[in-house]
């Protein structure tokens, strides 16, 4: 089978590129590469990712929605729960719709909502779903092993 190398980019339709810019470039950090009129690219510069914002001259301006086939939102990786609450307050700052911080069974995560709508998260796994991510990445696992496991996992959490 060829080899995955993971994500090259992502590209957003969006309803203002300007706006849209600034969200990113401002809240996010990104920085903004190249201007093609009708999309522009950003990228993060520590990861490498790249972010395009597309403006289609056929679009609507009805905002994003994840009942719509296709998106249901973005995940971006943070380092710790206590990266989390800085994006919480850098959210607060800058004025940004998002949810509180979720601790859930496998991490954490801060669900927020660019000037379009879209759906995007900061996420950071727990130790135990670290460890297992880590182990995956040397070794195969059966289908099973893994149900296996996350069934004494959560059987773990209710004792």
């Amino acid at each position: 089978m060829p080899n995955f190398g993971g994500i090259d980019h992502l590209s957003l339709s969006v309803t203002d590129l300007n706006r849209s810019e600034r969200f990113y470039a401002e809240v996010l950090g990104l920085m903004p590469l190249f201007d093609f009129g009708t999309a522009r690219t950003l990228i993060d510069r520590p990861s490498g990712f790249i972010l395009a914002l597309a403006r289609h001259e056929a679009g609507t301006a009805a905002p994003f929605t994840e009942l719509t086939t296709g998106l249901d939102h973005i995940g971006l990786l943070a380092s710790s729960r206590d990266e989390l609450v800085e994006w919480e307050r850098r959210f607060d700052a800058f004025g940004v719709t998002y949810t509180p911080i979720r601790d859930m069974e496998f991490g954490s995560h801060l669900n927020f909502r660019d000037p379009d709508n879209i759906a995007l998260e900061f996420s950071t796994s727990n130790e135990v779903m670290a460890g297992w991510l880590e182990e995956l990445k040397t070794r195969e696992m059966t289908q099973d092993e893994i149900k296996a496991r996350v069934a004494e996992y959560f059987a773990s959490l209710q004792a």
